[in-house]
């Protein structure tokens, strides 16, 4: 069974960074692309960062130049550093796993989730 378990959240400064980590346990297939999501109150789960198998990333415009996802494959898990934060960034953040499709099926496993707040 696939489990992953978020890290790093806290209280921070506006202004400051966090380094959020996502460890990943179990057998798995094969990893299509892992990823962050963030959801604040009242709001729609969105997507943060992304990590492909390959390495390629993309990040929502909002944390471009300010937060970098990377990935470790030998320990399988996926980091975010985040910098510059602002108070938008509170949120919940959570670890997203996509595995490789199977009979034509895409599965995929979240986090709990971790809570990130900015605040003077």
């Amino acid at each position: 069974q696939v489990q992953l378990v978020e890290s790093g959240g806290g209280l921070v400064q506006p202004g400051g960074s966090l380094r959020l980590s996502c460890a990943v346990s179990g057998s798995i297939r094969s990893v299509s692309a892992m990823a962050w999501y963030r959801q604040a109150p009242g709001k729609e789960r969105d997507l943060v960062a992304r990590i492909t198998s390959g390495g390629s990333t993309n990040y929502a415009d909002s944390v471009k130049g300010r937060f970098t996802i990377s990935r470790d494959n030998a320990k399988s898990s996926v980091y975010l550093q985040m910098n510059s934060l602002k108070p938008e960034d509170t949120a919940v953040y959570y670890c997203n796993l996509v595995l490789e499709p199977l009979f034509g099926r895409q599965q995929q496993y979240w986090g709990q989730g971790t809570q990130v707040t900015i605040s003077s």
